[in-house]
């Protein structure tokens, strides 16, 4: 009889950050319910919310753990201690949204405080539905995650395109780094710990052992279908 051990998944944390409106959560929707919700019927997220999925990568089964985060500054503080113990990090942006893509650095400068630099990073250009309004270049992009050492997609929550195969090859990336999921211990910044005025955030946090980062994936299956928004 097959071990036990040999069928356990692989537990795997990954991160949604960038400017508010660029459709983080939309891109976690499309790709953990296949749904879309209309901007003008979306609300920001507050705080942080996450989703649990599970597929299969290269024969191998993974259980994430998907935490999309405000984009807005005020959240800041509140969402820094949920890059601890971060595998894989999008950091997305609109291509109709210049701004959002020149605050790209700024991000980068979080992952540089905050996480190790051996969790795999990809830059996510989304809203290529919107080609008619287009500001940044498919090339600009390419050539900044280029440049900062990360993966680049280019996709679209409302249309779908894109986005299955950026979450694929962002968690095969991360599970062709075996050191990321043997416990090394990630950074800690300033402001670990979450602050009173989430309610998501209090949600999923009854318990120092339900902290972020340390969380067991098999307590958050109550929450895998919660929120989501186009924030």
């Amino acid at each position: 009889m097959a071990s036990t051990s040999t069928t356990q998944p692989l537990n795997v944390k990954l991160l949604l950050i960038g400017n508010s409106s660029v459709g983080k959560s939309s891109l976690l929707l499309r790709f953990s319910d296949e749904q879309w919700v209309p901007e003008d019927e979306a609300s920001a997220t507050i705080g942080v919310d996450f989703r649990v999925h599970k597929m299969d990568v290269d024969g191998k089964k993974v259980k994430l753990s998907i935490w999309d985060t405000a984009g807005q500054e005020r959240f800041r503080t509140i969402t820094s201690s949920y890059y601890r113990g971060a595998h894989g990090v999008i950091l997305v942006y609109d291509v109709a949204n210049r701004e959002s893509f020149d605050a790209l650095p700024k991000w980068y400068s979080e992952l540089e405080t905050y996480v190790s630099p051996k969790v795999v990073k990809m830059v996510v250009g989304n809203k290529v539905d919107k080609e008619y309004s287009r500001q940044v270049t498919y090339s600009e992009g390419q050539h900044f995650a280029t440049r900062m050492n990360s993966l680049f997609f280019e996709a679209s929550a409302k249309t779908a395109v894109g986005v299955e195969d950026a979450f694929k090859q962002l968690v095969r990336q991360v599970v062709a780094e075996p050191e990321l999921l043997t416990g090394d211990k990630p950074k800690t910044g300033k402001n670990t710990a979450p602050k009173a005025g989430s309610s998501t955030a209090t949600r999923n946090q009854t318990s120092q052992a339900d902290m972020p980062g340390t969380i067991s994936l098999d307590d958050t299956e109550e929450y895998a279908g919660a929120g989501g928004c186009a924030c």
